[in-house]
């Protein structure tokens, strides 16, 4: 079991920047708190040889503060986008790292793009789809050492149910990929 021993201040951030805005809206001086943070991309992989949807469950400290449950996530695979590549290599970097699969760039198609966390950062993501196969695998995946990822195999016949099984901690972005999937595969 996992459990906060510590909450403080973020002196010297790494991936995020705390800021306040202050703006002008309808002749009135506002402050808003907010965070500068990377936009990122999210891929949904559909094993077409498992008929499953490939899925990271991922260990959230953010997650278990604001919940007090275990902290652990089901997610779509992603990364920042923190590097001097594509949004669609980071994608293809990001599905061997965490999900141990080798997709070609040409089998990685754009869904769309949107925004996350509004209220706080408003960071871009980009969504992605891949078909992919056991043949594309490389690795078990599990993503960089301090991720804690587990690679997780959601049968499609229970994709449905799950979007909405509120005992599984899940982000917004996966259950808007489950539609999208199901609106073009009816």
């Amino acid at each position: 079991m996992v459990k906060i021993t510590d909450i403080s201040p973020l002196e010297e951030p790494k991936f995020i920047k705390p800021i306040a805005i202050t703006y002008e809206l309808d002749g009135e001086i506002k402050k808003w708190e907010a965070v500068i943070s990377h936009d990122a991309v999210s891929i949904l992989l559909y094993n077409v040889d498992r008929d499953a949807f490939v899925l990271v469950k991922q260990f959230r400290p953010p997650v278990l503060n604001a919940n007090k449950k275990d902290g652990y996530t089901y997610e779509l695979c992603a990364g920042i986008i923190d590097k001097d590549l594509s949004d669609k290599e980071i994608a293809r970097e990001e599905i061997l790292e965490e999900c141990g699969y080798d997709v070609p760039l040409s089998d990685i198609s754009k869904v769309t793009s949107y925004y996350t966390s509004v209220g706080i950062s408003g960071a871009l993501q980009t969504l992605y789809y891949a078909q992919i196969n056991d043949s594309m695998i490389m690795n078990e995946g599990g993503g960089l050492l301090e991720e804690n990822i587990e690679v997780i195999y959601l049968p499609l016949s229970d994709a449905q149910k799950f979007m909405f099984d509120e005992s599984y901690q899940k982000t917004p972005g996966l259950i808007m990929a489950f539609y999208w999937f199901f609106s073009q595969n009816q």
